[in-house]
């Protein structure tokens, strides 16, 4: 049976307007679980999530409650984000795999993704999160905490944090280790928790790693042969948006990096996903697919999606 990975977004808890309640998110989750229940019975699966959405909401509750309870480093809100998800994917796909008669157990493994101190990224931080913030606000943040401030469109002041590039998975044995003893797994939510190695220990960092990256690691450390992108659009274009917009089907990861570097995929958007892609395929994947939800059969059957091959 083929190993795989796929990784989902933010957005199969959480939809934009959604008031992100729990019986909401399981609901949401169900209807994930609805488009890829069958991928359970055919291979083994790994599975990955972001955490956007609700990361955010975390970061708000930090916030606010500061004067009543110590609040936490962004490391262990990650750490508390990837227990969160990962039990309400479960509920929800736990329901659909008995609609279905799907034997399979979900486990969630805490996961932390090993980045470079010195990657250039840790010094220059761009990844917004959290909450909006005055300019009066966000000066007084720089002064207490230290933290990094931009103001975004317009809309208030942000922390951004660094992004680094993940390196390996830490948790890559016992994550191969359920996957041999037939359990689904949920891991690398939201990236990965990033950490440093500093005398033979691991630390946590203020960083946020891309989910899709982190995805594309996992897969080369537990030797999966395909990752499977889902996304809110069921194939990738060129020129997207334009009355010159084009779909990709079946690529070369050279052909896609190509278009890449041309700057045909936005770096918040599509960008991570084709990279990712890139990465997986050129570090022994077979193939890589980037698709919606809904067009996932369709494309496991060549009928929609882009597939990347090395």
């Amino acid at each position: 049976m083929d190993r795989i990975v796929v990784a989902v977004g933010g957005n199969a808890l959480q939809l934009p307007g959604d008031a992100g309640t729990f019986d909401e998110m399981v609901r949401r989750a169900e209807e994930t679980a609805e488009n890829m229940y069958f991928l359970f019975n055919e291979y083994e699966v790994a599975l990955t999530h972001g955490n956007g959405p609700q990361i955010g909401s975390i970061l708000l509750q930090n916030e606010h409650s500061r004067e009543i309870v110590n609040p936490m480093p962004l490391d262990v809100l990650g750490a508390q984000s990837q227990g969160m998800i990962g039990y309400i994917l479960t509920q929800g796909f736990e329901r659909i795999f008995g609609k279905y008669n799907i034997k399979k157990n979900l486990v969630t493994v805490i996961t932390r993704v090993e980045v470079d101190e010195n990657d250039p990224a840790m010094k220059k931080p761009t990844k917004p999160i959290g909450p909006f913030y005055t300019r009066v606000q966000a000066e007084e943040l720089i002064r207490e905490k230290h933290w990094n401030m931009i103001e975004d469109s317009g809309r208030g002041w942000r922390r951004v944090v660094p992004s680094p590039d993940p390196k390996k998975i830490v948790e890559k044995e016992e994550i191969l280790s359920l996957i041999d003893q037939g359990y689904g797994v949920i891991s690398v939510g939201g990236g990965g928790i990033p950490v440093v190695r500093r005398n033979g220990y691991y630390y946590g960092i203020e960083g946020v790693i891309d989910k899709d990256l982190g995805a594309a690691t996992l897969g080369k450390d537990i030797d999966a042969s395909e990752l499977i992108i889902l996304t809110a659009v069921p194939q990738v274009y060129i020129n997207f948006g334009t009355p010159n917009q084009k779909p990709l089907e079946n690529i070369s990861a050279s052909e896609l990096e190509n278009y890449y570097r041309e700057g045909h995929f936005k770096p918040g958007s599509m960008g991570p996903k084709v990279l990712a892609s890139i990465r997986f395929v050129r570090n022994g994947g077979k193939r890589a697919l980037i698709t919606s939800p809904e067009a996932l059969k369709d494309a496991l059957n060549e009928k929609n999606g882009t597939w990347i091959y090395p």
